[in-house]
């Protein structure tokens, strides 16, 4: 019996005892009564094993030309009614073969706010594994943020300590602000959002559209980002733009086709006169319920005067068990 049976057992069996009832009225299926408490519980996450094909190419991280890897994500939600509404915390738990185990968020929501350790905005994107839309720091940070969801529109505004990330480096990088907007909406199948953020470190700001919208037998997805310098929102390229459409082949198969160009890419801290673009595909199957396989390819070219080589493939196969 594996840990989550366990637990969610012997939960189940106490609640029963207790006369306590199951949670899905108040928040779905797979949570579960923490006996004597009115806080619910659920624990999920995925087993992951990857390989990697990498020539190094622009805006991908280097492991080696072939490298393989498997990683174990745990991640533990509690809820519970409150006057205010739902009173959530999450706890993410990322723990790779090599031995790389860390906090990949922490955070609490209530009443549309999120305070603690928590992936931001910029880390939304299209759904294929082509595009590169965040910035090389990533966006992992402790925030905190509103957010105003009315179902057919939105509306948020966050702040977000970003250290270690600053632009240029004369700037302090241990402390550092940053705030972010994000508004959008959606109309008959049509969704569309602009964020903007402004590090106050490297006195920047960058901006992102997104939109997709349901064409056909698939989805179509577009973006465009400005940074106004490198920063650490984005710091990639001075402008990009993104498309893919992710073709819904069959219930279990998607293909997503996709492309990205990027204006002036960054050189050192700076933004250069030099461009490169990506063309990729990424397949998608659902083997069966909990066990899924993606593949990507992806060619980037670049000019030539840029560091590194110009020509690359990349990809990756995968198998992951999500429960």
């Amino acid at each position: 019996m594996n840990i989550k049976s366990l637990l969610l057992g012997s939960a189940a069996a106490l609640a029963a005892v207790s006369g306590a009832h199951a949670a899905d009225a108040i928040v779905g299926t797979g949570y579960f009564y923490i006996p004597g408490t009115e806080t619910c519980l659920k624990i999920g996450g995925y087993v992951r094993t990857q390989l990697e094909i990498n020539d190094d190419g622009f805006g991908i991280r280097n492991n080696g030309d072939v490298n393989a890897y498997s990683r174990g994500y745990l991640t533990i939600e509690a809820k519970n009614d409150t006057e205010f509404g739902a009173l959530s915390s999450y706890i993410n738990i990322q723990a790779d073969a090599d031995g790389d185990t860390f906090l990949d968020g922490a955070w609490i929501n209530i009443a549309g706010f999120d305070v603690g350790y928590f992936y931001s905005w910029w880390d939304d994107g299209l759904s294929g594994e082509t595009d590169s839309l965040d910035s090389s720091f990533g966006a992992l940070q402790n925030s905190a943020r509103y957010t105003y969801d009315g179902g057919s529109f939105l509306a948020g505004v966050s702040v977000e300590e970003i250290e270690g990330g600053s632009y240029p480096t004369n700037n302090d990088p241990n402390d550092s602000l940053g705030v972010s907007g994000k508004l959008g909406a959606t109309i008959a199948g049509f969704n569309i959002y602009g964020l903007a953020s402004y590090d106050f470190d490297a006195e920047e700001a960058a901006f992102r559209i997104l939109a997709t919208a349901e064409l056909g037998p698939g989805t179509l997805g577009i973006a465009g980002e400005y940074a106004t310098d490198p920063n650490y929102y984005y710091d990639r390229s001075e402008w990009t733009v993104a498309a893919e459409y992710a073709i819904k082949a069959t219930e279990k198969f998607t293909i997503t086709p996709a492309a990205q160009y990027f204006g002036n890419v960054r050189v050192g801290n700076e933004f250069s006169n030099e461009d490169a673009w990506r063309v990729g595909v990424t397949a998608g199957y659902q083997i069966t319920t909990g066990l899924r396989t993606l593949a990507t390819v992806n060619y980037t070219d670049s000019d030539e005067s840029l560091p590194g080589d110009q020509k690359d493939w990349t990809g990756f196969l995968r198998l992951q068990r999500d429960f």
